[in-house]
């Protein structure tokens, strides 16, 4: 097997601004499905062994805002920046910049359009079971238990908004007062379970006043009680916690459970989840949350955009973080330049050998300070480095607000001063210049700690996957794809290296790589000898990983450098209209939407193709080994705009 440099070119159309305020504006409900032709960034999970040994399914918020405000705060700001997104991406991040290097495939790269639609880039979670999650069933479990439909609509809009400002204690109100208009004991009833199953940890009775029923409503425990779910009101018999699949499209998991906490009014820590899937697609995957009806959950069908909710069931355990056994990908290349045989050779090389397990880009971020330089300051204890990397005025492509907190903060050093500049507080920035304003400037430790803990670790992770993937790069140069004494292989959950005898028993397919920590062991051959030399040029101690503060250090982990997907199926389509879709998803199976009929001699051509890859593996790293093409949006842009004049 021949590895070789990667050298090809892509293609991808733009879309109209007008096509992309349509997209903001749609609903999953109205299938309008135009995606952006966002260049290639989705992986399948978000985190790798390290991070999920050291993350406990805690809820954060990402980078981009915890809440809808926030997103529509961002969406909408237009600062009327002179330079054009392709001038600002190139000071993005290439390939080559986090050692993405090398191909396993001799085939000769084509090009073709990744996300066109949204609907082009489908992620279906496959459960420790070995099932594939799908959304085919809206139906609700009977209980009796339930409330009438009548508690969703009982309530006018001015009820909720005083309901909730009570429940979230946002005024000095000790009670709220609702007239029962249509006084009888069934409506009294209804009013009742509205406000208690609606806005946990409100109590209710009824009072009468002037001749006039009222239902009051109060806190029963004060602030304990908020968002507690209310054990006396749930039925013995019934799981404690109702799990559903979450259909979404273009938000991560994380956003999308801040958003359904929003609209259940409950705390995000109570739903559990196996798996963060990446925002740029349409994704299907199992849910769990605490104590909340499968009622409550199917009645926000009616209200959410961007989401579906269904097969219901209730349970007796939560989800834990890293129990998937991975995830299924449908993927669409339109408008593929390959020949026949040039598709025919790329896909089965990836089916027969595979692709290098490198971590995509967006582990390493988009901007000009890539994660990993924060990640390698931290490591390195260099706190005021960890600062400036995070705070300082940078080129490339930024909303306007912080390009001006950054300016701020370049001209004053004040954090009170730069926290005006932004309108978003829960952006990492945001987060670090409160942690400043509150333990001042010589205590920037203490600063950092505010920014949630999954942001933290999420830098030191980046520095150890861009190690990972120069390592590997190097070791493929050096050694090819064949196991060679000296390489590691585990045995179990432990690493052992491959001695001279025993080579041959072995493959490329059973080598792993260590990340660095101090819990690993590393190759005997140059590689070895190639991670101390890293470490050392980065000011980094190689044995001595442990950091003084417990949550830097690490431990390592092994990762395979070859992945071989399973379940791998392509098929090449002619189609002419760019809009149409090329396959159905589990929504339009449940609308009844049949698939348009596709022409045999059609203007384009389209690679439809299907896999499963194992947990913290991106698939864009597949889909690069395919087509032979740069996956960084600075590369992705250029050949836009290459592709437009």
């Amino acid at each position: 097997m021949e590895t070789v440099e990667m050298n090809s070119v892509s293609l991808k159309r733009p879309h109209s601004e007008d096509d992309l305020d349509e997209i903001k504006r749609r609903k999953i409900s109205e299938n309008s499905k135009t995606g952006t032709g966002q260049s290639i960034e989705t992986g399948t999970e978000q985190s790798d062994k390290s991070l999920l040994e050291d993350t406990k399914n805690e809820v954060i918020p990402n980078e981009e805002g915890e809440e809808q405000e926030d997103e529509e705060l961002e969406d909408s700001d237009e600062d009327g920046d002179s330079e054009s997104f392709a001038d600002m991406m190139k000071h993005g991040l290439t390939e080559s910049d986090v050692g993405i290097t090398k191909f396993v495939s001799s085939h000769k790269g084509f090009s073709g359009i990744l996300k066109e639609r949204y609907s082009d880039f489908v992620v279906h979670e496959i459960g420790k079971d070995g099932r594939v999650s799908h959304l085919d069933d809206f139906s609700v479990p009977v209980d009796d238990e339930d409330p009438s439909e009548e508690t969703f609509t009982v309530l006018s809009d001015d009820d909720k908004q005083r309901l909730e400002e009570l429940q979230l204690l946002k005024n000095k109100e000790t009670s709220v007062a609702i007239e029962v208009i249509e006084d009888t004991k069934e409506k009294r009833t209804v009013i009742h379970q509205a406000v208690k199953s609606l806005f946990p940890g409100l109590e209710t009775k009824t009072e009468d006043r002037d001749g006039k029923k009222y239902i009051i409503a109060y806190h029963a425990a004060g602030k304990k009680a908020l968002a507690n779910p209310r054990k006396h009101s749930w039925p013995k018999s019934r799981g404690s916690y109702c799990h559903f699949v979450l259909y979404k499209e273009n938000k991560d998991t994380m956003d999308a459970i801040n958003v359904l906490s929003k609209f259940l009014r409950v705390k995000p820590n109570i739903f559990s989840y196996m798996g963060t899937k990446d925002k740029r697609a349409i994704t299907v995957q199992e849910i769990a949350v605490l104590r909340i009806t499968a009622q409550r959950l199917a009645h926000l069908n009616k209200c959410l955009m961007n989401f579906k909710l269904g097969n219901f069931s209730y349970k007796n355990h939560p989800l834990k973080l890293g129990e998937l056994q991975g995830n299924h990908f449908t993927v669409v290349l339109r408008n593929i330049t390959g020949t026949d045989d040039q598709i025919e050779q790329a896909m089965h090389s990836l089916r027969e050998i595979g692709f290098i397990n490198y971590y995509g880009m967006q582990r390493f971020g988009t901007t000009a300070v890539p994660t990993y330089q924060i990640g390698r300051a931290i490591l390195q204890n260099n706190w005021n480095e960890v600062m400036d990397l995070i705070l300082k005025p940078r080129p490339g492509a930024e909303k306007g607000y912080l390009v001006k907190c950054r300016e701020e903060w370049a001209k004053t050093r004040d954090p009170a001063a730069a926290l005006k500049k932004l309108p978003v507080k829960r952006c990492v920035e945001g987060q670090l210049l409160r942690g400043l304003l509150k333990y001042g400037m010589k205590n920037i430790i203490s600063a950092f700690g505010i920014i949630p803990r999954n942001n933290r670790l999420m830098y030191i992770h980046s520095y150890q996957s861009y190690v990972w993937n120069n390592m590997v790069s190097k070791r493929i140069e050096e050694y090819g794809l064949r196991a060679v004494p000296g390489d590691l292989t585990l045995k179990g959950a432990t690493a052992v290296h491959i001695e001279e005898g025993d080579v041959d028993n072995y493959t490329i397919h059973d080598v792993v790589m260590p990340l660095p920590g101090f819990d690993v062991i590393y190759p005997k051959h140059k590689i070895g000898e190639a991670y101390k030399e890293m470490l050392v040029a980065d000011n980094l101690d190689i044995n001595n990983m442990r950091h003084k503060i417990r949550d830097y250090s690490l431990s390592g982990a092994y990762r395979k450098i070859i992945i071989r997907p399973q379940n791998v199926n392509w098929e090449v389509v002619a189609y002419d209209d760019p809009k149409i879709p090329l396959f159905t998803t589990d929504l339009d199976k449940l609308e009844g939407k049949p698939l348009p009929v596709l022409p045999t001699d059609g203007k384009f051509r389209a690679l439809k193709m299907e896999f499963s890859l194992p947990p913290s593996t991106y698939a864009t790293m597949a889909i690069r080994e395919v087509l032979k093409m740069d996956t960084s949006i600075k590369n992705q842009t250029q050949l836009n705009t290459t592709w437009l004049r």
